[in-house]
């Protein structure tokens, strides 16, 4: 005979104790981790700047309170910077935005008529596989240089991934699901609405926090090559590289760093948000 063992107040009471000890090793470790990295890329820093390097060569890397001094600590040189990254996060954000709306369409078009996607994802695989630099002289010719063209390289760079995963994601739907719905004579737009794009949310959500990073990265580019306007991160970046102002060149990149950062963490709690936990990818 087989005995079940009903669980008592006090041993609910002693694993709820066992799961209040646990959470603060889990949260002191998953910050242990990033604290002893930090830690040691600010030491290699620093072996690099003041070891590696000769005072005549210091100035390639500067050591990390040079710059914190020289350039962070200065309260017009942060607001310069500040102004400047909030121009190219205006960009970011917009070139994203088109790249979702864009991508998700063209997507969901090529699921729906095989035709569609034979004669539209060539030209994807194209526009990801043409280096962006190449391209950018022909869209200052034909879009300016201003911001139009900086969002225009945001798309470009952007846009693939979203069209990628939102295509897989909607053709990997469950074969029985898709009977399932046949079998109800669901029509073509109720089995998307109700079917595909909720399964391939998971898909979808991968593929912006992907393309989020990536339109951080065409900004900056844009900035570099379109200074018609207001400077973005990437014009300031350039103009201290022509300068040899090591400081602030580092400190900028930082910043643009924390920005890409941000917007990453951003579309990674999204992604936990919308998806939740039924899937792997909230994990």
């Amino acid at each position: 005979m087989v005995s079940l063992a009903v669980p008592t107040a006090t041993s609910v009471e002693s694993s709820h104790r066992v799961v209040r000890r646990i959470r603060p090793r889990v949260v002191f470790a998953k910050l242990l981790a990033p604290a002893v990295s930090f830690g040691l890329a600010i030491a290699v820093w620093y072996l690099v700047s003041m070891v590696l390097l000769g005072a005549s060569r210091r100035f390639l890397l500067p050591p990390p309170h040079a710059v914190f001094t020289e350039s962070l600590a200065n309260p017009a040189k942060l607001e310069l910077m500040s102004r400047a990254l909030a121009v190219t996060a205006k960009v970011a954000v917009s070139g994203l935005a088109v790249s979702a709306v864009l991508g998700v369409a063209v997507a969901v078009l090529m699921s729906q008529a095989k035709p569609i996607e034979r004669v539209v994802y060539p030209y994807a695989v194209v526009l990801q596989a043409i280096p962006v630099l190449a391209v950018v002289p022909l869209i200052g010719l034909w879009f300016g240089y201003g911001t139009a063209a900086r969002t225009i390289v945001c798309v470009l760079i952007a846009i693939h991934p979203i069209i990628a995963m939102t295509l897989f994601g909607i053709q990997s739907v469950d074969r029985n699901l898709q009977e399932l719905f046949t079998l109800g004579c669901a029509s073509r737009l109720r089995r998307l609405w109700a079917l595909q794009l909720p399964a391939a949310l998971p898909s979808i959500m991968t593929g912006l926090r992907t393309a989020a990073g990536l339109s951080v990265t065409g900004a900056i580019i844009g900035d570099m090559f379109f200074a018609q306007g207001r400077p973005g991160i990437g014009t300031l970046l350039d103009n201290y590289r022509a300068r040899l102002q090591s400081e602030d060149l580092i400190a900028a990149l930082l910043l643009a760093a924390l920005f890409g950062v941000l917007v990453f963490a951003i579309f990674t709690a999204a992604q936990k948000l919308t998806v939740g936990r039924w899937h792997e990818s909230a994990r």
